[in-house]
């Protein structure tokens, strides 16, 4: 079998039967079940009214809000997608064994695919930092000294650990009509902008916001301990929540993935005690992509976006750029777990196989 016929690329045309529009991400495809379907799950699962959806993953990789391919036909990384349900399952597990808040996985059925609930999602992407790097490196470089409404000290250095893990929240999606914040997509704002709109941003009250983040720190905090064992300094990362259940019963929990390469930035830890930097996640394609382009300005410059989106329609990596982000993810994914990662040599024939155990097979 050819290499690029082992990378999951296209999510959204699998036989699974569903209801309303399939809704596809950068990198996930979500089928909401058809009413039938979904009693029935849940009389399988002994849930409750919930509405159940199949979300598959794909092993596209997006970087700098578009999706890059290979010389080769590579259009996404292999095991890609399998390392990242794998590393978020973990931590959505160990997250429940110590008792911080539910999530939305129902179940597991084929290493590409969970089965979820569906939550009504809080707007806002929960973004913690405990290193100054990267973005929040750049604005303190140019002479910012607020993010988020958080005040920085002077005197911080690139990469250096800060006192305190921040909170520096963003929006999730387009905000409109509340003054001060831009209407658009993922700007940064302050816990102050939170409290006085707490409807739009889809919080009950202000303990709401506090029980985010408590749990994204808690989260953080359990995170970066383990991957401490693995040699990984956890830099920083995004979570996202919502809300299950009705009245009283009503509880937080996480969504989407949580503490994944892709939505975390690590380093290796032996090196940065030796005041080096390697990037062990998402970062390692993008300062790969970087050096590889002819004018890496494209990829930074927010107003060149229309220059971008012609680039990765025309530029192609190396075969084996690929295939060594795909070691990356597989490596991290055994690391963390201590388990052998699944890989599928057919995976859209799997997928349809083990759907149609459960009876979502058109």
């Amino acid at each position: 079998m050819a290499l690029y016929d082992k990378a999951l690329v296209k999510t959204d045309n699998l036989p699974i039967k569903h209801t309303g529009d399939i809704h596809s991400g950068k990198v996930r495809s979500v089928y909401w079940l058809t009413d039938e379907d979904n009693k029935s799950l849940c009389s399988r699962y002994g849930l409750e009214n919930e509405e159940l959806a199949v979300m598959v993953i794909s092993d596209r990789i997006s970087a700098y809000e578009c999706i890059w391919q290979s010389e080769g036909g590579l259009k996404g990384i292999p095991g890609k997608g399998a390392a990242l349900n794998a590393i978020a399952h973990y931590w959505f597990r160990r997250f429940e064994e110590e008792d911080l808040a539910g999530n939305h996985i129902v179940d597991v059925p084929h290493p590409l695919v969970w089965l979820v609930r569906k939550a009504r999602p809080v707007m806002v992407e929960a973004i913690a930092r405990q290193y100054i790097t990267g973005s929040m490196w750049r604005g303190y470089e140019k002479g910012e000294r607020d993010i988020c409404g958080i005040k920085l000290p002077e005197g911080l250095k690139k990469n250096q650990k800060l006192n305190e893990l921040l909170i520096t929240p963003s929006t999730k999606g387009i905000i409109t009509g509340v003054e001060g914040i831009p209407e658009i997509d993922d700007v940064n704002i302050t816990r102050d902008q939170i409290l006085a709109n707490l409807d739009v941003f889809n919080f009950r009250s202000e303990e709401d916001v506090s029980t985010y983040e408590k749990l994204l720190t808690e989260g953080f905090n359990l995170i970066s301990s383990e991957l401490d064992k693995i040699g990984k300094v956890f830099v920083d990362t995004k979570f996202e929540f919502g809300f299950i259940g009705e009245g009283a019963d009503t509880k937080m929990i996480y969504i989407d993935e949580i503490g994944t390469p892709d939505s975390s930035r690590y380093w290796d830890k032996n090196l940065y005690e030796k005041g080096e930097i390697r990037e062990d996640s998402k970062e390692f394609f993008r300062e790969m992509l970087q050096a590889s382009v002819p004018d890496k300005d494209v990829l930074l410059n927010k107003s060149r976006m229309d220059e971008r989106a012609a680039l990765a329609d025309t530029f192609r990596l190396k075969d084996e750029q690929m295939m060594e982000v795909s070691r990356l993810y597989v490596g991290l994914a055994e690391e963390i777990t201590g388990e052998k990662l699944p890989l599928s040599d057919s995976p859209k024939t799997e997928i349809v196989e083990a759907l149609a155990e459960l009876g979502l097979i058109k």
